[in-house]
């Protein structure tokens, strides 16, 4: 969804779809190369069907695009490119940053941010924030209403990460203490089978 946002985004701050907005094309481009480069090395290393799944995404997402990009060149022009085109990558940004939900959803049951990296919530806190504001002194709706989205989502998660942040050490401990028991417990077993076979090789030695 971040490939498919940064095409959009970028799609939207070209000069014929909205004026004034070239950083949006540039930051929005070079955030798509890093993207399309971040998927290629993750596929050449992915299991099989991780990489069908993939695959198809990206299909998606290039097909997603191309039918945006053509029917605002052929189709509109003026103010309802210019929307059309703007509330499309608004819809995607908020899927973008609406993705890691199930993250947050997750650290709320399990009282646990190990599945939730401090860095990774902060820059989604970082980047809300300023395309909120960037949107906000441009007056340009389809820049700071998504983004306004994905900086509140990013204050949760660091709030959560404020709240939550020393559970992960005692969980860890935790595990590792059912880990170590567990290991004691294998190793008991396998103590306790071994006497049972030397006992065995006793008797069979007596009757000899």
């Amino acid at each position: 969804m971040t490939l498919l946002n940064c095409l959009l985004s970028g799609w939207y701050g070209l000069p014929f779809v909205s004026e004034n907005n070239a950083l949006v094309t540039v930051i929005n481009g070079v955030g798509a190369v890093i993207e399309g480069l971040y998927v290629m090395v993750f596929v050449m290393y992915a299991p099989k069907k991780e990489k069908r799944f993939v695959g198809w995404l990206v299909v998606f997402v290039f097909v997603t695009f191309a039918t945006v990009a053509l029917v605002s060149v052929l189709v509109l022009a003026g103010d309802m490119r210019r929307c059309f085109c703007g509330f499309a990558a608004a819809v995607f940004s908020v899927i973008m940053y609406a993705s890691p939900l199930s993250i947050v959803r997750t650290v709320i049951r399990t009282k646990s941010v190990e599945f939730m990296p401090f860095f990774l919530s902060l820059m989604v806190f970082l980047c809300g924030t300023s395309w909120f504001i960037f949107g906000l002194l441009g007056n340009d709706p389809f820049l700071y209403v998504c983004n306004g989205f994905g900086s509140l989502l990013g204050a949760l998660q660091l709030i959560l990460y404020a709240i939550y942040k020393d559970n992960a050490g005692n969980k860890d401990e935790k595990q590792a203490a059912e880990e170590g028991g567990s290991a004691k417990g294998t190793g008991g077993v396998d103590e306790n089978k071994q006497a049972e076979e030397g006992n065995l090789t006793a008797a069979e030695n007596d009757k000899v």
